[in-house]
């Protein structure tokens, strides 16, 4: 097994937190853990052009009871872009199934973010021994659901993008006059223009494969849907297609957008942890 690069370790209010970087064949990955590595581990995947750094409002919440495994996909954050420059889905699955492995963690719940939901209901379909169940936040069902935005696009003649483009490009990811943190913006910035984009077209390619509804159901997993009523990228009213699916949990956020997870952490942290309670059937690796 090759050893993990370590980096110093940040300080968190839930025990324990550490930062490494798995050497992996598709590229290196920057991973986080928090929280007691004896407890049940919950997985959480960012979305798009952003990174774990998304879910910081959301840990210290999660951390006191739970393992949580923050990953930054690849091409994200600090993590390396994969090899061939492939930003599949099934690809991000693989890359997110060879690091639990990497790590000792042998099942999960795994938490998806807009459409970090596709990645982990990706791992599920490609492990459904390692994830135990899904919650899925802000995760658009299909393309038809998919609100258009008004702002313009990121030009690649003018790259890295300002702060200003940034934050236009992105306003729509978060409810009416909701501060974008500079984090995320700076991890934007941080990518390569391919990888923002390439990511952004994989995503849609699996869902226009095959609706995420009708992927789930198939996979017979319990399923947490949390949706924001006031979300801007895709269509409040298309949580209800979740329903679909037997047994899910959809959850409506009043007042909240796009990205719940920043927006109203603590309502979001309640709404998982009854949830992971609920499902909880294994535990960590050290």
């Amino acid at each position: 097994m090759t050893p993990l690069d370590r980096e110093p370790p940040t300080t968190g209010g839930d025990g324990d937190t550490q930062s490494s970087v798995l050497h992996l064949e598709r590229g290196d990955l920057h991973v986080r853990r928090d929280g007691p590595r004896d407890a049940p581990a919950l997985l959480l995947i960012h979305g798009s052009a952003t990174s774990s750094r998304s879910w910081d409002a959301l840990v210290p919440l999660l951390a006191g009871s739970r393992q949580v495994i923050g990953i930054d996909l690849p091409g994200h954050g600090r993590s390396a872009e994969p090899a061939r420059r492939d930003y599949d889905t099934s690809e991000q699955a693989r890359t997110l199934g060879a690091a639990l492995d990497r790590l000792g963690v042998d099942q999960v719940l795994a938490v998806g973010h807009s459409s970090g939901g596709y990645a982990v209901t990706a791992l599920a379909e490609q492990r459904p021994g390692l994830v135990t169940a899904l919650a899925l936040i802000s995760t658009g069902p299909g393309v038809d659901a998919f609100v258009a935005p008004d702002a313009p696009g990121l030009d690649p003649a003018r790259w890295p993008p300002t702060d200003e483009q940034i934050r236009r490009f992105a306003s729509t990811g978060f409810r009416a006059g909701h501060r974008i943190p500079q984090e995320l913006v700076d991890d934007l910035r941080g990518m390569t223009y391919h990888a923002v984009t390439a990511a952004m077209r994989a995503s849609t390619a699996y869902v226009d494969e095959q609706p995420l509804p009708g992927r789930l159901a198939v996979l017979g997993k319990p399923l947490l849907m949390i949706f924001g009523d006031q979300d801007r990228r895709w269509r409040p009213s298309s949580a209800a297609d979740y329903r679909a699916v037997p047994g899910a949990e959809v959850e409506m956020l009043p007042g909240a957008g796009h990205t719940p997870i920043l927006e109203e952490p603590r309502r979001t942290a309640d709404l998982l942890l009854a949830f992971a309670e609920a499902h909880a059937t294994s535990r960590g690796a050290p």
